[in-house]
């Protein structure tokens, strides 16, 4: 009698040697949420139990939920073939330009117009947005790539989608988003090979936009900002605070840090510690010591995308690597220099971290596609 064989199951497949993803990326994507899950109830706790009738866990249980079906969607969609998401470039740029124009009129929450509000959800289309340029740019890119050195092909539809998305952004306004996603762009024109003289023009353009944005009257936003960053302690209660009591978490946390679970400044001396400003609560638990390692594992993180980029069978896969691992990596950057008032306050959530729980479905669904994309690179299985 022949013996039966049994089929791999789901897990066993993703995991098994011959099949399986990139471990390594995947041990880092699961390293960064669980430290982020731990750093955000600890940094969250007492900020939720002032704010939600005692509720100390309000945060953390909401963004657990999310995580486990962000995990779910990740070993998901690596299982996908990623080529299949050529089809959906436009239809997803598409639906990135809708929300984008309907979240302008949406009723302001925290001053500005940056959520969309179903009821029992709230997101951000610009988290949308950013996973739209990444998409359509790696799919024209990948169809166009032997005229790249070629205005037509090579510069001018990148600059009208990058122009359009950052002018809808511009007005919400999402200042930090803006720069994010253009700084995403630009990268993945220079990875496909735009050529440089081009780039000239691109940054033409990028002071013609900064024109506009002055005539528009959203510039006040942005020079509030500079003018807290240069001095914050020129109004200490008022719009420095938020940066002068990050600086104070930071500073207290010294080489080795108060604790895990020991700030002070998390009990309502920063605003919001549960989202932008949890790198703050970091610094102060942790110390330098653990915020360097927190911050070795970002950029361990984007090499390694960087490494099935390189690896991959084809521009799509390649470019889209890059363009999701950059968009992580740069976010983070941008965080942690703001919460260390190094840039001024952008407003700018730290991956994996901070509160949020469609934007941590989100990321970790990318993170999804790049665990597909090494499926087929040239790895070596570990």
């Amino acid at each position: 009698m022949k013996k039966k064989v049994k089929k791999p199951g789901f897990f066993r497949d993703i995991f098994s040697r011959k099949n399986g993803f990139d471990m390594p990326f995947f041990t880092l994507v699961m390293l960064l949420l669980i430290i982020g899950l731990i750093m955000l109830f600890s940094a969250s706790y007492a900020y939720a139990y002032y704010n939600n009738k005692g509720n100390s866990l309000y945060y953390i249980s909401r963004q657990f939920v999310f995580a486990v079906i962000g995990v779910t969607a990740m070993l998901m969609i690596s299982r996908i073939d990623y080529r299949m998401l050529h089809k959906f470039a436009l239809p997803v740029m598409g639906l990135s330009y809708v929300l984008l124009v309907i979240v302008l009129f949406m009723p302001k929450m925290k001053g500005v117009r940056r959520w969309i509000d179903l009821g029992f959800i709230t997101f951000q289309p610009s988290e949308i947005a950013k996973f739209g340029v990444i998409l359509i740019f790696a799919h024209l890119i990948s169809l166009n790539y032997k005229q790249m050195k070629t205005f037509k092909y090579g510069v001018l539809p990148y600059i009208v989608i990058l122009g359009s998305v950052a002018g809808l952004m511009v007005l919400e306004p999402h200042l930090s988003g803006t720069i994010l996603v253009v700084a995403i762009g630009v990268t993945l024109m220079f990875v496909g090979g735009t050529s440089l003289k081009w780039f000239a023009g691109v940054g033409i353009a990028g002071v013609v936009g900064l024109i506009g944005v002055i005539l528009s009257g959203k510039i006040g936003y942005a020079m509030s900002r500079l003018e807290y960053w240069i001095d914050p302690f020129s109004d200490m209660r008022g719009k420095g605070w938020q940066t002068i009591q990050s600086l104070f978490a930071i500073g207290s946390g010294g080489i080795l840090g108060q604790g895990l679970g020991n700030s002070r400044q998390k009990f309502l001396y920063i605003s919001e510690p549960q989202n932008d400003f949890v790198f703050a609560v970091v610094g102060e638990e942790l110390g330098f010591v653990g915020s360097t390692i927190i911050v070795i594992l970002f950029v361990l993180l984007v090499w390694r995308g960087f490494v099935i980029a390189m690896k991959s069978p084809d521009k799509f896969g390649s470019l889209l690597a890059v363009g999701l691992t950059i968009q992580v990596g740069l976010q983070a950057a941008l965080n942690i220099a703001v919460v260390t008032n190094t840039i001024p306050n952008t407003g700018i959530s730290l991956p994996f971290f901070s509160a949020g729980g469609t934007s941590l479905v989100m990321l970790l669904a990318q993170m999804g596609v790049v665990l597909s994309i090494s499926r087929y690179a040239s790895l070596e299985k570990t």
